[in-house]
């Protein structure tokens, strides 16, 4: 028997094909969503100094409620303009947390052409996280991606519940309460899933169907879902991109025309152990960026433990303030142990003599 999966986001799309395409003109190039949204972001949180703007959020209700999430859909609804929609996904256990994305442009591009335009559509993940006493962000050396790997590229399902696969990015705030009990983003970095993972194929193995065990425990009724628990680098972890506001994508923006509302300040390089590296570019809005920097080079610079090993750990021990005494073994012989219930034994001078 098969477990159940765990559905992504549905988007309103009408289904196209390469036979049906035909590019509806634009006055303008499209411009890419990720900056856009990078933007909307960074003049919502953050004021021109950098600085972080305080903003309320309403009380959290169930587990899986997540108003933060909920806030960010509004931001980028209200910044992104008539032309481009945030569509929040519809429950908690559905990834993506939410796509942006132009629907005329993507009703009139075959589903191919949709997998790597940032300009027509692309998905957004939300990971928060918390400083630590030492001033770190948590879990700087990785961080627990659940039963979804991260990922360049993110599956969701059209209108006519077909398949689309398209690029994904993952927002990765550092969430710190003010005297008032508002909150501030002490750091954020909008970052192409790649830099993070460009394995397609472990993501749609991970996130497909898998078989649960059944039938365990005395009674029968109890069942193994062979859940993955995934942990991959977090990119706030890096000194670099630690209190800053950061876009970091595998696109050299410098020969676009958004190029020219952002700055690069590092180049990334993440090294492949079977060879090769991974590069990209790491951006932050102009008035962020002194004069007179100069782009940094930066090799493998997202932390990771230094002793990973296979070996899981063992659950955490519960210990009680007590020690009982160690139960005696019988003879080998069968006679009876010397010990009875549990009683020490009596030294020479403790004889009890009648």
């Amino acid at each position: 028997m098969m477990g159940l999966h765990i559905r992504v986001l549905t988007l309103e799309l009408v289904d196209t094909t390469p036979q049906q395409f035909m590019e509806v003109p634009h006055l303008m190039p499209l411009s890419d969503l990720t900056v856009d949204a990078f933007l909307i972001l960074r003049r919502a949180f953050y004021n021109d100094d950098g600085s972080p703007k305080p903003f309320s959020l309403r009380p959290k209700g169930n587990v899986q409620d997540d108003p933060f999430d909920e806030h960010i859909v509004r931001v980028l609804t209200e910044g992104l303009g008539d032309d481009a929609r945030c569509q929040k996904s519809s429950g908690p256990l559905i990834s993506p947390d939410l796509v942006v994305y132009r629907p005329d442009a993507c009703t009139t591009a075959p589903r191919s052409a949709l997998r790597d335009d940032v300009s027509r559509i692309a998905a957004v993940e939300v990971k928060k996280l918390e400083r630590a006493r030492s001033g770190q962000v948590a879990r700087s050396t990785g961080m627990d991606y659940n039963t979804t790997p991260p990922c360049g590229t993110a599956r969701v399902y059209d209108a006519g519940d077909k398949s689309l696969d398209l690029r994904a990015f993952y927002l990765f705030v550092c969430q710190e309460q003010t005297d008032d009990s508002r909150t501030i983003l002490t750091a954020l970095a909008l970052c192409d899933g790649d830099v993070l993972n460009a394995d397609f194929q472990l993501y749609l193995e991970i996130t497909g169907l898998r078989t649960k065990g059944l039938g365990l425990g005395t009674y029968g009724d109890g069942v193994n879902r062979n859940r993955p628990m995934l942990m991959f680098s977090n990119p706030l972890g890096a000194a670099q991109l630690d209190r800053a506001v950061t876009l970091v994508t595998k696109r050299d923006l410098a020969a676009t025309e958004t190029g020219s509302d952002l700055n690069l300040v590092y180049q990334i390089g993440r090294t492949v152990p079977e060879g090769g590296q991974g590069v990209f570019y790491a951006y932050r809005a102009p008035e962020d960026v002194s004069p007179d920097w100069e782009i940094q080079q930066l090799l493998d610079p997202f932390p990771k433990p230094v002793n990973r090993v296979a070996a899981t750990q063992a659950r955490g021990r519960f210990k009680l303030p007590i020690r009982p005494l160690d139960d005696v073994a019988a003879p080998a012989d069968g006679s009876a142990p010397d010990l009875a219930g549990g009683q020490l034994p009596l030294s020479a001078s403790d004889q009890i003599v009648e």
